[in-house]
């Protein structure tokens, strides 16, 4: 079985008295897509930072592709920071096949990969325009493109979907299945649950610094009690007696509707077959598992604090 691709043990990192992170330990394999998530200031850049060794941690060890850390070992990652950074006259093809030349490519290599690559992200016809006469979301993915040109076996993505419109969104995601599909691992920062949930199979959320929750998305899902709504010209306070539901709430304060929490492991489909029991058929009948947005809220709580450095998500 081969090793983790990153491997992150009891990390921390302090500003004064302010704990940004504490404690932190996960693993990611070879061709995953890990969804690394918190509120700003929940210290998810701060860690990033620390894996890369742009900043230097309080405690905690970082291996990566198996080995202890080593600056060598970071020319088989791609990163791409949350403060964009391209040298603004410097055109589209040619910033990329710079960054891909730092990590070692010959410069025809280089250059093949880069405007391979833009065409892939639909910038064919912008490879030799200058990145200052480039869109936000252009720039954006110019970016992308310099940290994946020299074929990375991990790519570290800070909100990488920033400033992209649903369409270049939906563009990026595929690139990312396919560099997943290809045995590179991804770990990927967002504020936009509906992507972790179509992308990830396993997702980290921190909160002040520290897990909050580690595991599946049908695992976090399960964190919080099924909810069914129904609709019925009859009255359905009788549900509340079944085995299995937590709560029954009445039409009212804004609800149409009834709505039912089930306890865990209660099926959706014993309401709707006591309903038929008395004679009463529903109108409406929606029963539908938690959504990570709706996990990461009760899970990641209140926004973080400001943290006293340039942390900023």
């Amino acid at each position: 079985m081969a090793p983790p691709v990153l491997e992150v043990s009891h990390l921390a990192k302090s500003y004064g008295g302010f704990r940004a992170v504490n404690d932190l330990s996960f693993a990611i394999a070879p061709g995953e897509v890990f969804g690394f998530l918190g509120a700003n200031g929940a210290g998810k850049t701060t860690t990033l930072r620390m894996i890369l060794g742009l900043m230097p941690s309080d405690a905690g060890v970082v291996r990566l592709f198996g080995e202890p850390w080593s600056r060598p070992l970071l020319r088989r990652i791609g990163y791409l920071p949350e403060e964009r950074g391209l040298y603004r006259r410097m055109r589209a093809a040619e910033a990329v096949a710079f960054f891909a030349r730092l990590k070692g490519l010959d410069g025809r290599t280089a250059r093949r990969r880069a405007v391979d690559l833009l065409e892939r992200l639909g910038l064919g016809d912008v490879v030799d325009r200058r990145v200052e006469n480039l869109s936000r979301g252009m720039a954006q993915k110019v970016q992308l493109a310099a940290a994946i040109a020299h074929g990375p076996d991990l790519l570290i993505l800070d909100e990488p979907f920033s400033g992209l419109d649903p369409l270049n969104q939906q563009l990026i995601e595929g690139i990312f299945r396919g560099e997943a599909a290809a045995g590179r691992a991804i770990v990927f920062s967002t504020h936009t649950m509906q992507q972790a949930e179509r992308l990830c199979r396993r997702v980290l959320i921190l909160r002040d610094g520290a897990k909050a929750f580690e595991g599946t998305v049908e695992e976090a899902r399960g964190l919080l009690p099924r909810r069914v709504r129904l609709e019925a010209p009859a009255d359905l306070s009788f549900l509340a007696a079944l085995p299995g539901v937590s709560a029954l709430e009445a039409p009212g304060d804004g609800r149409r509707g009834w709505e039912a929490v089930l306890a865990s492991g209660t099926e959706a489909g014993a309401l709707l077959a006591a309903c038929v029991e008395r004679g009463v058929i529903p109108t409406r009948f929606d029963s539908s598992e938690p959504t990570l947005h709706e996990v990461f809220v009760a899970v990641a709580g209140a926004a973080g604090q400001d943290l006293p450095s340039d942390e900023a998500a």
